[in-house]
Formats: C-alpha cells, sequence, structure tokens
C-alpha cells in the first residue's frame, strides 16, 4: 500500500505565503506525476499543479505566477510553494501521485487526506 502524508497548511492574511509538502510512502517502485488539487466550499474539485518525473509543470491559470510546483525524486516528496495568496484560494488542497508499486505493475493514483488552507482578507 502507499501513502500520501501531506503538512504545512494553516490560517494565513491575504498576501501572504505559505508551503505545502506531501510525502509519499509504502510499497514504491517509480512514481510518475504529482500533483497538487485543491476543492473549495461548494466548489468541484480542481488541479492547481502538476510535476512530471522529468519536472515538467503544468499551472491552473488562476495559480500562474504566484505558486510553485517542485518534487524530489530520491525522496518521494512535493511541495507546493503558495505567495501572494488571496481568500478565493481557500480550500482543502489535496496531494496526489501516480504510483507504480512494482516493476512490471500498472499506475495508480494515491491522494493525500487534505490539508486546510484558508486565507483571511
Amino acid at each position: 500500500q502507499v501513502q500520501l502524508a501531506e503538512s504545512g497548511g494553516g490560517l494565513v492574511q491575504a498576501g501572504g505565503s505559505l508551503r505545502l509538502s506531501c510525502a509519499a510512502s509504502g510499497s514504491i517502485f517509480s512514481i510518475n506525476d504529482m500533483g497538487w488539487h485543491r476543492q473549495g466550499p461548494g466548489k468541484q474539485r480542481e488541479l492547481v499543479a502538476r510535476i512530471s518525473k522529468g519536472g515538467s509543470t503544468n499551472y491552473a491559470d488562476s495559480v500562474e505566477g504566484r505558486f510553485t510546483i517542485s518534487r524530489d525524486n530520491a525522496k518521494n516528496t512535493v511541495s507546493l510553494q503558495m505567495n501572494s495568496l488571496k481568500p478565493e484560494d481557500t480550500a482543502v488542497y489535496y496531494c496526489k501521485a501516480n504510483v507504480i508499486q512494482y516493476a512490471l505493475g500498472l499506475p495508480y493514483d494515491y491522494w493525500g487526506q487534505g490539508t486546510q488552507v484558508t486565507v483571511s482578507s
């Protein structure tokens, strides 16, 4: 089994910064894409940022230029640096990893439990 443990959420004023981290552990052969999604109050879960194993990144238009995603392949971790936070960034943020558990195994998506980010105006 694979577990994703998130940390770094909290309460911050508008314009402030937070850094989210996620560590994958368990039976892991390789990890393809890693990323962050969020779900705000009354909204559907949406992609925030994604990073490939090779380091290619994609961002939602709403966070482009403010958020930066990074990963450490040796440690199976992914981080999200969030700057210039806005009240509309308030959401539960979820880490996601596409994991191959065995050498000839198929990839499977795993999710973290979520961490709350609240941005006050």
